[in-house]
C-alpha cells in the first residue's frame, strides 16, 4: 500500500515548532551583555542559566518518550509549548537572576518534551525529506533569534521585549497544538504504514512513502506501537548504544561549531572576520544539508545516506586534523557541517529499525536526552583540554568521536529487534 503524504497542517505545526525550539537559544547570545548589566552580575553568570535550562530538559526529554503514549503527542505539545511561552515572560518579567534560572528550568522542561514529543511522532508519521526538513527548520530558529533581539535592542525597547515576542509566539503555537490535538492522536491519519510479506512491515530502507514501523512488536493500528513494560526497553542493548550515538553526535556537531574559529584563528593563522564567516558557514552547511538530503533519503534511502554521512563526518574531522594550510581546514569544517546534517533525523527516524516499533516513542525519548547531555559535556571537556594542550587538537578529537559513532551505529544496527 502507497503511503498517504503527511498532513499539511502538521507539517506546517511541526516546522514551526521547531522554530520555536532554536529561538530563545539564539535570543540569549545577542542579549546576555544587556542582561547582565541589569542584573548586576558577571559575565560567566550566563552558565546558571545553560546549565537549568540544560537540567530541565534531560529530565523532560527522557520522561516524554515513556509518557506520550498516555498523554497523546497534541496534548503534549500544547502543554508543553504554552510552559515554554510561561517561561519565557517569566525571562521578560525577571527582576533578579534568581528568577530567570528558575524560568530556564521551566523552558528546559517544555523544549526537552517538544523536542522528544515532536521527534518520536515523526518517526512514525513523516519521511525521511520532512525528517531532515523539519530539523532544519530549527537551526532557522537559531539564526531568528539573535535578528529579533538585534532588532529589539536597536530600536531602544530593551533585551525584555525580545523574550516577550518569542513568548507570544509561543502562546499561539500552543494554542495552534490544543485546537488541533484530535489531528495528531492517531498517525496513521498523517500516513499509512506499507505492509511487506507475510504480513509484516516493508523494508527497512525508506523512500518517499514514509516511514516503516520496523518489526514484529508493531501494533495491529499502523504506526502506534504496543504498550510494553518499562524493564523490557530499559534492558535493549541497542537502547543505550543508540543514546551514545546520539551523544557522539551532538558532542561533534556542538564542538565544531563552538571551537572551530579556536583552530582556524590560532591553530591555522586566519584572521578574526574570514574564521568567524567560516563558522557562520558551517551551520549553513546544516541547514542546507539537511534540506538537500532530505531529498536525496528519499531517493537513495535512509540506510545509504546515513552511512555515507558517518563516512563523511569522519573524513571531514579527519581533513580538519590534518596540520594544513587554513583551506584544507575550512574544507573539512565544511565537509563535515553538509556530512553531519541528516545524521540525527536519519537515526531518529530508522529507531524503530533498531529496538522494534514497541519500544520506539521511549528509546527516541532517551536518545533526545542524551543527545542534551552530550552536548553539554563533551563540548566543554575538549574547551578544557584545547586550553591546557593546543588548539590543534581539536581535529584529531573530531576524527576520533566520529570513528566512535561509526562504530556505534554499526553496533546497534547488529542487534536484532525484539520479537
Amino acid at each position: 500500500m502507497s503511503a498517504a503524504p503527511p498532513r499539511a497542517s502538521l507539517l506546517l505545526l511541526a516546522y514551526l515548532a521547531f522554530v520555536s525550539l532554536g529561538l530563545p537559544d539564539g535570543l540569549i547570545g545577542v542579549g546576555w551583555p544587556s542582561i547582565r548589566t541589569d542584573f548586576g552580575v558577571p559575565t560567566e553568570a550566563v552558565g546558571l542559566v545553560l546549565t537549568a535550562g540544560t537540567a530541565g530538559y534531560l529530565t523532560s526529554s527522557v520522561l516524554a518518550g515513556f509518557t506520550l503514549a498516555r498523554l497523546g503527542v497534541g496534548r503534549l505539545l500544547a502543554v508543553s509549548t504554552l510552559l515554554a511561552s510561561l517561561a519565557l515572560t517569566g525571562y521578560a518579567a525577571s527582576p533578579a537572576l534568581t528568577l530567570m534560572v528558575g524560568c530556564a528550568l521551566v523552558l528546559g522542561l517544555g523544549s526537552g518534551a517538544i523536542d522528544s514529543g515532536l521527534n518520536a511522532y515523526a518517526a512514525g508519521a513523516f519521511g525521511p525529506r520532512h525528517m531532515n526538513w523539519m530539523h532544519a527548520f530549527f537551526g532557522l530558529g537559531v539564526a531568528i533569534g539573535p535578528l529579533i533581539m538585534t532588532a529589539v535592542l536597536g530600536a531602544g525597547l530593551g533585551w525584555r521585549w525580545g523574550y516577550g515576542i518569542v513568548a507570544v509566539a509561543q502562546l499561539a503555537l500552543a494554542l495552534a497544538f490544543a485546537l488541533t490535538v484530535r489531528a495528531w492522536r492517531d498517525r496513521s491519519a498523517a500516513v499509512a504504514v506499507p505492509v511487506g510479506p507475510a504480513g509484516g512491515p516493508a523494508s527497512a530502507d525508506l523512500t518517499a512513502g514514509g516511514p516503516v514501523a520496523a518489526g514484529p512488536a508493531a501494533d495491529p493500528k499502523p504506526g502506534r506501537a504496543a504498550p510494553v513494560p518499562v524493564r523490557e526497553t530499559l534492558r535493549l542493548p541497542a537502547v543505550w548504544l543508540g543514546a551514545a550515538a546520539f551523544a557522539a553526535y551532538v558532542a561533534i556537531e556542538v564542538a565544531a561549531g563552538l571551537w572551530a574559529f579556536l583552530l582556524l584563528t590560532e591553530g591555522r593563522g586566519l584572521a578574526a572576520a574570514p574564521a568567524g564567516l567560516c563558522v557562520s558557514g558551517y551551520w549553513g552547511s546544516l541547514f542546507l544539508g539537511r534540506v538537500v538530503q532530505g531529498l536525496v533519503a528519499e531517493r537513495l534511502g535512509t540506510g545509504r545516506v546515513l552511512r555515507a554521512s558517518l563516512v563523511g563526518m569522519a573524513v571531514g574531522a579527519v581533513l580538519m586534523a590534518v596540520p594544513a594550510p587554513a583551506p584544507v581546514t575550512v574544507a573539512g569544517l565544511f565537509l563535515l557541517g553538509f556530512a553531519a546534517a541528516p545524521v540525527f533525523p536519519l537515526l531518529t527516524l530508522t529507531t524503530a529499525e533498531r529496538v522494534g516499533a514497541a519500544h520506539a516513542d521511549r528509546v527516541i525519548g532517551v536518545q533526545i536526552g542524551a543527545a542534551g547531555l552530550g552536548a553539554a559535556l563533551v563540548p566543554a571537556g575538549l574547551g578544557v583540554l584545547l586550553g591546557n594542550t593546543s588548539v590543534t587538537l581539536l581535529g584529531p578529537a573530531l576524527t576520533v568521536l566520529a570513528l566512535v559513532l561509526l562504530a556505534l551505529h554499526a553496533a546497534a544496527g547488529r542487534r536484532p529487534a525484539p520479537a
